[in-house]
């Protein structure tokens, strides 16, 4: 209820850092998404065992939810959480998961043969289907080193392509030195992928911070200083469990003093409840869970008041906070509704490799300095674009291209540029590929309307039709946009006709060559020297599905990691 009250107080429509694994929550950082891509990298790959390893908290769980939503269709997949247990009991829970039925004659309780036999039937016929079997085991460091040889010997099954099943193992730090000891020689060197997942960086925590507030319903400003959430992430480490515990008492502090704006004093006195320390860099041990209310709610007890009498409830914490909270800021009287807190500046999010960091509010570029501010968004959908056509047209410039003809797509073929279209687009998805393009707009009861998207910061888009420019919340923007999007793209030199899958001609000798320089670099994993291996590499690397073919995301983010000359969302008027 506490939290709920707090939620109120900042315009939420519900707690923003519970840790229940809510998919609505889900933050992707630059590691997160490379960690998926290892884990989609390795069902691919042939067969034997991939490691995904982290600090607690650090969101391996969530990582392995958003595998198994993007799992190939033909997969089968067994769920193991708990993973102490005998050989035995481990085999009976994989048949379990597979939904193998086991047969036992003779008396007393089933052998391991027993278990074996019906198990390696399954995966041939499995195989013979078409399908793979793959079986996860989180929290894979309680482990015992004779549990993993049989789990090693469960992958000799095999046919001369690939393994008949694939164990993917998710654990802590711990687990990477289990399988380094010398009796386990022989499954370490069957590990075909691996990936630890590290922290986030100062900047990934305010995004972190950002996202589940705007999740939550925040429509203002981030209610948190600067100083505030970089003592967060000191505090914190970046470890996402950590910053949601941190910031929910945080949070439930400036409430009960009445305070619209979460600053340094108030994370200090919520680290000292949360982690019961005041040492900077607090442990969180395995399994700990939020410290009790004991500051914060200790007042109701001396009171004998119930936490359904809202009114005592805050004037209980309000005095608790008044006597015993450091007083960086005079607590202010509690507003009659939600007030935005004041504005924080806020970091720029992790720069996608080879592009500029996005800055809050881009200096102005010659052609631009005489322009008007942006209003307020979102725009009136009488003010947008009414065709496609037009759109295109108004986009061409941004390239340095009138596309003035009746289809202006051929015209940007003829000036080495294409269009590019789809309907499933995603503000992280605008974020990774840094390009302007056309969008639609749908404003309830007003019909719907195109704008590009024309700059990008970590909390605003910036919107122009003709003469106009918006610059509007992502979270108002999410509520108009349905992921309708397209672009221009710079297709390679001398490529004079349409590009399909780059794998001939022209683009197939640029883009080896690219991606080629980008290893060299040391911003793409080393690979074969084939161009379908190459790509691959480029491709998992960023994100992208590793299909071995060159459409035009992967074009657009080679151009885009080896500084092509094109628009750029993060510094407009590039």
């Amino acid at each position: 209820m506490l939290g709920a009250m707090y939620a109120e107080f900042f315009g939420l429509k519900q707690d923003p850092f519970s840790i229940a694994p809510d998919p609505r929550y889900l933050f992707m950082s630059e590691r997160h998404r490379e960690a998926l891509a290892h884990l989609l990298y390795g069902i691919r790959g042939g067969g034997g065992f991939v490691l995904l390893s982290g600090e607690i908290g650090a969101g391996k769980t969530t990582i392995c939810r958003c595998f198994l939503e993007q799992i190939p269709e033909q997969c089968r997949v067994a769920y193991i959480f708990n993973p102490k247990l005998t050989v035995g009991d481990l085999l009976k829970t994989i048949c379990r998961e597979f939904h193998i039925e086991v047969q036992h004659e003779g008396i007393g309780p089933a052998t391991i043969k027993d278990y074996l036999d019906p198990l390696n039937e399954y995966l041939l016929q499995s195989h013979a289907k078409g399908e793979r079997n793959v079986l996860i085991i989180d929290e894979a460091q309680n482990l015992t080193p004779h549990v993993l040889e049989q789990l090693r010997l469960l992958t000799n099954l095999e046919t001369s392509e690939r393994k008949l099943l694939q164990v993917i193992l998710i654990g802590q730090p711990e687990l990477r030195e289990v399988l380094a000891r010398p009796e386990l020689e022989q499954l370490a060197q069957r590990v075909i992928a691996r990936f630890h997942l590290g922290t986030l960086n100062e900047a990934e925590t305010r995004q972190y911070i950002q996202h589940r507030m705007q999740v939550a319903g925040l429509r203002g400003p981030l209610p948190f200083s600067n100083q505030a959430i970089q003592r967060i992430h000191e505090i914190t480490r970046g470890v996402p469990r950590r910053v949601n515990l941190l910031c929910d008492r945080a949070l439930l502090g400036a409430y009960a003093t009445h305070q619209a704006r979460v600053e340094r004093a108030v994370v200090e006195k919520a680290a000292s409840e949360v982690f019961e320390t005041d040492a900077p860099m607090p442990k969180l041990r395995r399994g700990q869970a939020a410290a009790p209310l004991t500051a914060w709610a200790s007042p109701l007890g001396t009171l004998g008041i119930g936490l359904v009498v809202g009114a005592l409830v805050t004037g209980a914490l309000f005095w608790f906070w008044s006597h015993s909270a450091p007083r960086a800021t005079a607590a202010a009287p509690p507003p009659a509704t939600p007030q935005p807190a004041p504005a924080a500046v806020a970091a720029p999010p992790a720069p996608t490799p080879g592009a500029a960091a996005p800055a809050d509010t881009p200096a102005p570029t010659p052609a631009a300095a005489n322009r008007p501010e942006p209003l307020p968004g979102p725009p009136e959908a009488s003010a947008l674009l009414k065709n496609e056509n037009e759109a295109w047209r108004e986009l061409g410039p941004l390239w340095g291209q009138a596309l003035a003809s009746g289809d202006p797509c051929t015209d940007a073929q003829q000036a080495q540029l294409q269009c590019y279209r789809t309907d499933r687009m995603t503000l992280n998805g605008l974020r990774q590929l840094d390009r302007p393009g056309i969008i639609t707009l749908r404003q309830a009861g007003q019909g719907s309307g195109l704008a590009l998207v024309t700059a990008l910061t970590h909390d605003t888009a910036t919107l122009q039709a003709g003469d106009q420019r918006w610059r509007m919340p992502l979270t108002a923007l999410a509520d108009s946009w349905r992921g309708d999007f397209a672009t221009l793209w710079r297709t390679p030199p001398g490529q004079t006709t349409r590009l399909v899958d780059g794998r001939t001609g022209p683009a197939a000798d640029w883009l080896g060559e690219r991606i080629a320089s980008l290893q060299a670099a040391g911003k793409v994993p080393p690979s074969a020297h084939q161009l379908s291996a190459r790509i691959q590499a480029f491709q998992r690397a960023n994100g992208i599905e590793a299909a071995g073919l060159a459409g035009p995301i992967t074009f657009m983010q080679v151009n885009l990691a080896s500084g092509v000359d094109e628009p750029r969302l993060s510094r407009p008027g590039s």
